[in-house]
């Protein structure tokens, strides 16, 4: 098998499991928008640690008011946040119900449902959470990576191109849009497009180990180590560094097989 075919076939699972590595440096309690910035709402702070929400408080507020669509959306992210993936669904399911209209609480609701892994359920919720009518770019992002993660990547970048004409050049699209061109093994356009985003958000940490997978992948790994150590702390960077070798080194397995 060539070289080229082996890694057009790796699942989208098992990229979009080694790109958090990379960026987030195994953090424990990740997310597909950790990666993709799928809805948007973390790129100002990407890179940073986000203050650990107050669950006990959270978790009473939740109880006194759980028809609270605001509280259960808050609730709702913290869940996601800490890890709780199943608890997060239930909640946003249970608050959809109440308020099945409310787009917020829809787009919500499909984050924690693509969390958990069930793609194509939270592709048919992010459809409800807006309108032809009434686009929004965020959730057209997020429909994209969940059909990527279901390795429909052309239909992908469809949703992606329909952001990009809401807000044209918007890295944090640009950059799915990139990941999914490196999921059709086209690297020269996925680094085309990732440079673009790395450009327009430098300080945007998982874009940086987007571009930086691209290039390994095409043999210049200096490059993209330098990237992944861009400013960070020796030991981080010396981790960043670690995890990317180790991918590049099983893309190179699968390659070779």
């Amino acid at each position: 098998m060539s070289k080229r075919s082996s890694v057009a076939s790796s699942p989208a699972r098992y990229l979009f499991s080694a790109l958090l590595m990379l960026a987030l440096g195994g953090c424990q309690t990740t997310s597909l928008e950790d990666v993709t910035g799928a809805l948007g709402g973390k790129s100002e702070t990407a890179g940073k640690a986000d203050p650990k929400p107050d669950m006990d408080a959270l978790r009473e507020r939740y109880r006194a008011k759980p028809g609270d669509p605001e509280v259960a959306l808050e609730y709702g992210k913290a869940l996601r946040g800490t890890g709780q993936r199943a608890q997060a669904v239930a909640v946003m399911e249970q608050a959809v119900l109440n308020h099945p209209n409310n787009k917020a609480l829809l787009a919500g609701y499909g984050r924690a449902l693509a969390d958990s892994g069930n793609f194509q359920q939270a592709f048919d919720v992010f459809g409800r959470a807006h309108s032809p009518e009434d686009p929004d770019w965020r959730i057209l992002s997020a429909q994209g990576a969940a059909l990527d993660q279901l390795g429909r990547n052309e239909e992908a970048q469809q949703y992606y191109a329909s952001a990009l004409k809401i807000v044209p050049e918007e890295p944090q699209v640009l950059s799915n849009l990139g990941l999914s061109y490196m999921l059709q093994n086209n690297l020269q356009r996925a680094e085309q497009v990732l440079g673009r985003a790395h450009q327009r958000n430098q300080n945007d940490a998982r874009i940086r180990a987007n571009l930086a997978l691209v290039l390994g992948l095409q043999g210049r790994e200096a490059e993209a180590e330098i990237l992944v150590k861009a400013d960070l702390p020796p030991d981080q960077a010396a981790a960043k560094v670690t995890a990317l070798r180790q991918l590049l080194a099983k893309k190179q397995q699968r390659a070779d097989k």
